[in-house]
């Protein structure tokens, strides 16, 4: 059988395509989604790709037409697609998660699939914030101070409609408890803690005291786990919901000896519920009051119609799962894809044209008596210096524009170019160079100054923004690509891998074309009165 999997490169979807990688009765995959990943690495070399933005700044009728297509000759679509931040674009954020799972059950009915698996979540359901345990019987209304919360029990209600329209298409509904693993450290520290957060410090050592909020408890499960639930439920065609969560339950206790010493102190949750609003307002954590109420409100829920009806059991505890999970993110781990990237900058891969270049240019690095390493470092401290400001302003650039239909592409080239910079960072060292910190320092708080400008705009994002950031971008990827091509040039003479710095050459290239396109899509609407450039898709 052909499966699709729609949202294929984040913490659930990696697993997915290596646990139906795993089932004999499927016989190729389809992933699906905005960003591609490192299409060379496992698991996501045995897929196909396609990339499709499911309605967050595509229109409608366009999202669907394209989806439809790519969807034809699929026997069971597997949609994991969820945006979760950024938490202040709501609009965004209900645009793919609720608008996005109907044009993917439309485009799954007219392409004739016969199953249809959608990740919901235990965040659909009605609050039950006692030990007392709910099976799939407990009603889904949400806890309605929750975004996360809300946006999935409005998809319920979506997958209701498509289940009335198109009663010949098994629909399946997975209601995952919190989902953990290594892989996810990085991405799941980006998207709840915030990369200020100091998760590093878990490497030295675990908290002595670890404040909680008083009654809190967990169910999770692991990531390989609930993939494989995917795959048991695409291959089985039973409809309805299901609970998906590990046995044990993770209470204050638990959580004081997995996360710290075993020590901890119990905190009145609005007490905590106030200090999180207040550290969220002020940027330092990405989670919003809203994770805090949900998860102290949800039920604690039953598996057993999982084990029952689709053979499922869990292999990995709750607390075996936490506890991977906090390696992950003190170790900074990650895979070759966009959301799972890694941030330990040892783990970080270069990638041309979403194929992997290597984490190096080969060779055994060291100058010739012929080059002046005098003249070499402070040129490419100087290239260093400009890979720092580039790589903070792609970033941004990424950030603010995430509810464009160039965001895709902003945010392939800022993973580009972050990898490239870790590149040439680790290259001067293993020259022996010198890197001037001092410059890059500079540099990143010149960036940061830059954003001080109003472009016209005080309050609301300017429409020229856009023009003016792609300009910049495209001159300093030139720029970039004139040192590609002078490391090629004396690549022989430095004991290093020409052809690697002239595919970094190409890819620089490539980088342009695409912010030239951006520059094309943000210059035909920044000066016009009858159309936007952050308007949303019609």
């Amino acid at each position: 059988m052909r499966v699709a999997v729609i949202g294929a490169t984040g913490n659930v979807g990696t697993e997915v395509l290596a646990a139906l990688a795993r089932r004999p009765e499927v016989t190729s995959v389809l992933g699906i989604a905005r960003r591609l990943p490192v299409r060379t690495e496992e698991p996501y070399a045995s897929a196909e790709w396609a990339a499709i933005d499911i309605g967050g700044a595509t229109p409608a009728q366009e999202a669907i037409a394209e989806l439809t297509e790519a969807l034809r000759g699929a026997d069971a679509v597997i949609h994991l697609a969820w945006l979760i931040q950024p938490n202040s674009h709501r609009e965004l954020l209900r645009r793919v998660n609720v608008e996005g799972t109907a044009h993917v059950g439309r485009a799954a009915a007219e392409a004739g699939v016969r199953t249809l698996v959608v990740a919901s979540s235990v965040g659909a359901y009605s609050p039950s914030p006692g030990r007392e345990v709910r099976d799939e019987s407990w009603p889904t209304g949400g806890v309605r101070t929750s975004h996360y919360s809300v946006d999935k029990v409005a998809q319920e209600q979506v997958l209701d409609e498509i289940e009335r329209m198109h009663p010949a298409m098994t629909l399946t509904r997975l209601r995952p408890a919190l989902i953990f693993q290594g892989d996810a450290g990085s991405e799941i520290q980006r998207y709840f803690l915030g990369r200020w957060m100091p998760v590093q410090l878990l490497r030295a050592g675990r908290p002595p005291l670890l404040p909680l909020p008083r009654g809190l408890r967990i169910q999770a499960v692991h990531a390989r786990d609930v993939a494989e639930a995917y795959a048991a439920a695409a291959v089985a065609e039973v409809p309805g919901a299901f609970n998906i969560c590990a046995d044990d339950v993770l209470d204050v206790r638990d959580l004081a000896h997995l996360v710290g010493t075993g020590r901890a102190i119990e905190l009145p949750v609005p007490a905590v519920r106030a200090a999180l609003a207040t550290v969220h307002r002020a940027g330092l954590v990405a989670a919003d009051p809203g994770w805090l109420d949900m998860g102290m409100n949800v039920p604690v829920m039953d598996n057993a119609r999982a084990d029952r009806e689709l053979g499922w059991r869990p292999r990995h505890s709750a607390a075996d799962a936490l506890s991977e999970l906090l390696e992950g993110m003190a170790d900074g781990r990650g895979t070759g894809s966009v959301p799972m990237r890694a941030r330990d900058s040892r783990r970080a891969r270069l990638a041309v044209d979403g194929t992997s270049a290597g984490e190096g240019a080969g060779g055994d690095a060291g100058a010739s008596p012929r080059i002046d390493t005098g003249l070499l470092g402070l040129y490419l401290s100087d290239h260093l210096t400009g890979a720092a400001a580039g790589a903070a302003r792609i970033d941004r650039m990424a950030a603010d524009f995430v509810d464009t239909p160039v965001h895709p592409v902003l945010s392939s080239i800022a993973e580009q170019i972050r990898a490239e910079r870790r590149f040439l960072h680790q290259l001067i060292d293993d020259l022996g160079l010198r890197r001037r910190r001092y410059r890059q320092a500079a540099a990143r708080l010149g960036e940061h100054a830059g954003r001080l400008k109003s472009n016209g705009r005080l309050v609301a994002r300017s429409p020229m923004t856009m023009v003016l950031e792609a300009e910049l971008m495209r001159s300093a990827v030139i720029g970039k690509r004139g040192s590609w091509l002078t490391l090629a040039d004396n690549a022989q003479e430095l004991g290093l891998d020409e052809e690697g710095f002239r595919e970094l050459a190409e890819q620089a290239l490539h980088q342009f074309e695409q912010l030239e396109a951006v520059h094309a899509y943000a210059r035909r609407r920044a000066f016009r009165t009858d159309r936007g450039t952050f308007d949303p898709p019609e």
